[in-house]
């Protein structure tokens, strides 16, 4: 409703300020197109419609002693005279809204061609009128003044189960609202409890109060209402309904609003002035020790320290995932240069490792705990992990040793032996091909395989693997590969905290 070209709906309401003539009500429609005028909003006038002749029992139709049958009765209008003042807002370019006080003001509605129609607070939950409102093709907009969250709940589950498009207003019934019972955070409520559903804010407080309208812009409400009239000798507006001049002071407040709440759907551009000042503050990276050429940059070998240098790699840029790789002599004291220095970052690598583990466990049905570090063993790179590697997931390694491990689908776990500890293998889900001491044997599902120390043992998968290790207490240093390739690499596992969901 308010997203036409992403931009809010500000409302106009009219009520029973036209007074019962059309040539007023076009003042105050042609008043709201001029004061309306260079926001960058989209801006729509309603109506309230009645049949006063069903709408008021007969027995009271000459109560004036009765506030409402009064007021009703002195500003009625004929329904051409109603269908006058449509096609005037229409014609201005605003959005036409009405609201129905009686199912045949909702046949005139339908007839007379409004964009969009609105449930009053005192009409949220009248059933009746709603199973008729619902059997129309516009959008709706329902206040919520003095409604329980339960009835909400009926309405919002009502509307949606319908398909219905709709939104619902923050409102106090209460004319004029005082400060003190504008209750905005109502709006957080209403769009925490009822995600996706568009939230506005209807208001009644004082006219010349613009500070509302932004802390309801601030709270992400979408639509705003508020009554809006022209005094004249005769006619006087009463306690909550704004002038033209209130009108522009109100939405000039809106757009500061706006304007000072900024992006909302991501992140917000960031000026020159910021960038340069952030950077001006962050560490620069200078090599503590003489660093050969073409030599990894160990983080042992470097400090942090402003002032940085343009061109210089900062504290910002250096994680676990980032290997940096000099192409330079570096002195002590020397900036690390990004022209001069070879970057390999295994970020996304390690991120698409842990995601196919993640789909292995899944499909398997393991329970993992989520207190668990993961380990991928990557023995010939991470570059390589899918065909060689596995992924061990350590539960407890005290004299007794519960690990579980994790293979990919074709990948290898190059051949391996340890002296200190024996280990037996339950295969929990999938097979694999088990090599002990060259001789290879298929293992599926629910076998227990028995590995004493000592013993040379190697496995690939064609589907994956999860696998149950139980055995003596595990150190890093036990784990010995036949392939001396392996054992000159110290980089050969990498270990994720923050991995489950």
């Amino acid at each position: 409703m308010a997203d036409i070209k992403h931009r809010p709906l500000f409302i106009f309401e009219m009520a029973n300020n036209h007074a019962g003539s059309v040539e007023h009500g076009s003042r105050i429609i042609q008043a709201m197109y001029d004061v309306s005028k260079g926001f960058p909003f989209n801006f729509a006038v309603k109506l309230q419609y009645r049949d006063i002749d069903t709408f008021i029992h007969p027995a009271y139709r000459d109560r004036y002693d009765l506030k409402f049958v009064k007021r009703f009765s002195q500003t009625r209008l004929s329904w051409d005279e109603y269908r006058k003042l449509k096609e005037a807002i229409s014609s201005h370019g605003f959005v036409s809204v009405c609201t129905p006080w009686d199912e045949i003001s909702v046949d005139r509605i339908e007839e007379h061609g409004f964009d969009v129609i609105k449930v009053p607070s005192c009409y949220f939950t009248d059933w009746p009128l709603l199973e008729r409102i619902v059997k129309t093709n516009m959008p709706i907009i329902a206040s919520t003044a003095a409604a329980s969250f339960e009835d909400i709940d009926r309405v919002v589950s009502f509307l949606q189960h319908r398909s219905k498009t709709f939104a619902l207003m923050h409102c106090v019934g209460e004319y004029a609202t005082e400060d003190t019972n504008l209750q905005l955070n109502q709006i957080d409520l209403l769009k925490q409890r009822y995600a996706g559903v568009e939230v506005g804010y209807s208001t009644h407080e004082r006219p010349d109060n613009v500070d509302a309208v932004k802390m309801a812009v601030a709270k992400g409400a979408t639509i705003f209402e508020k009554h809006v009239g022209i005094e004249t000798d005769t006619i006087k507006l009463n306690a909550y309904s704004a002038t033209p001049e209130q009108v522009r002071l109100w939405l000039q407040a809106a757009a500061q609003a706006f304007e000072i709440c900024g992006v909302s759907d991501g992140r917000h551009p960031f000026s020159q002035g910021e960038l340069q000042t952030l950077r001006d503050l962050q560490r620069g990276v200078f090599a503590k020790t003489a660093i050969r050429r073409s030599e990894r940059i160990e983080p042992s070998k470097v400090f942090y320290a402003i002032p940085n240098s343009p061109g210089q790699f900062v504290a910002n840029d250096m994680s676990k995932y980032t290997d940096l790789y000099t192409d330079v002599d570096l002195p002590p004291n020397a900036p690390v240069l990004l022209e001069t220095t070879r970057r390999v970052e295994s970020r996304e690598l390690v991120y698409r490792a842990v995601s196919q583990v993640k789909r292995i466990l899944k499909a398997s049905g393991a329970i993992i705990p989520s207190q668990c570090d993961l380990e991928i063993s990557h023995h010939y790179g991470l570059e390589n992990f899918e065909r060689f590697g596995s992924t061990i997931i350590t539960v407890v390694n005290r004299e007794y040793c519960k690990r579980v491990i994790v293979l990919i689908p074709g990948q290898t776990h190059p051949e391996q032996y340890h002296n200190q500890k024996d280990e037996t293998y339950h295969i929990l889900w999938g097979e694999i091909t088990l090599a002990l001491d060259g001789v290879e044997r298929q293992c599926n599902a629910n076998e227990i395989i028995i590995i004493p120390k000592g013993l040379r043992h190697r496995f690939s998968t064609k589907t994956g693997v999860v696998i149950e290790e139980i055995s003596s207490s595990y150190s890093q240093g036990d784990s010995h590969y036949t392939d001396a390739e392996i054992e000159k690499n110290p980089r050969r596992k990498t270990f994720v905290t923050y991995w489950m969901d």
